[in-house]
């Protein structure tokens, strides 16, 4: 892991088109603001985990549907 230290209004470059910037410090909260591509999906860490985990739970639900439909056609 990379650890950069930055003060309110600086920010750091990711790739070509990717920017953070600290927006605010307040206390154990920090703001930040991301520049980045509209293609580019930013989520918070908590969020993006449970949208993989929804995903999974939906490819499973679609690989039991298909089991079963293979089980059906072969009766």
């Amino acid at each position: 892991m990379l650890v950069l230290t930055r003060k309110t209004g600086e920010a750091i470059q990711i790739g070509d088109d990717i920017e953070i910037t600290v927006v605010s410090v307040k206390g154990d909260q920090i703001k930040l603001g991301i520049n980045a591509p509209k293609h580019v999906d930013i989520h918070r860490k908590e969020v993006y985990l449970a949208i993989q985990e929804e995903n999974e739970s939906a490819l499973a639900e679609v690989k039991d549907i298909f089991s079963l439909l293979e089980k059906a056609n072969k009766s």
